[in-house]
């Protein structure tokens, strides 16, 4: 079969898919797997994660597959999300090359501060001025910064639970960072904080 006559044949497929066909779009996705992979190789990714694009292609494929125009090559959509998943992993593999070192012994030697008890200590006390810090806020400014950073709740969620629009709540984050800034760094802070009456 003619690349052409391949090309022609997975825009049928693509069509049935977008229009519900399961079995077309399980076809489909078998060959863009091997054709994200082979050209994934072209465009020079490493064979380590060769599979990682692959995935990511079929993942960007199934996300957009109702953007695709019939009208246009198969092909060379799949290659063009194919290269953008491949640059993606070769800049993230150069930055993980920057960052980590294989250093087995130095890892093994490793000492862990977090281990030591007057560490702990301290930061049991940074934790009591945090909280006596974050008292002494107007209540949605302290319900903003407890939720997102001492919760871990994204700004979403924070909004939700305490009935105000995300944007709200990242407003009033913004205003207690300022306010605890003051707060923790001044050298009024370096004694005990007193709760707000």
């Amino acid at each position: 079969m003619s690349q052409a006559m391949a090309d022609a044949l997975r825009r049928r497929l693509a069509q049935r898919a977008q229009a519900g066909d399961k079995r077309a779009y399980e076809t489909l996705l078998r060959q863009s797997m091997v054709l994200s992979r082979r050209t994934a190789r072209r465009f020079g990714a490493p064979p380590e994660v060769l599979d990682d694009i692959v995935q990511e292609t079929l993942i960007s494929v199934h996300a957009a597959l109702h953007t695709f125009d019939a009208n246009r090559s198969y092909d060379a959509w799949l290659a063009a999300i194919c290269r953008r998943r491949s640059a993606d992993a070769l800049r993230s593999l150069m930055r993980l090359g920057r960052c980590e070192v294989h250093a087995p012994v130095a890892y093994e030697s490793f000492s862990d501060d977090e281990a030591d008890p007057a560490h702990l200590h301290t930061r049991r006390v940074d934790r009591r001025r945090l909280e006596l810090a974050l008292s002494q806020l107007p209540p949605a400014q302290r319900d903003a910064a407890w939720r997102i950073f001492m919760a871990e709740e994204p700004a979403f969620d924070a909004g939700k639970a305490s009935g105000r629009s995300a944007g709200a709540v990242r407003v009033n984050l913004s205003r207690a960072l300022r306010a605890l800034r003051v707060l923790l760094v001044s050298p009024s802070s370096k004694g005990v904080l007193e709760p707000r009456s």
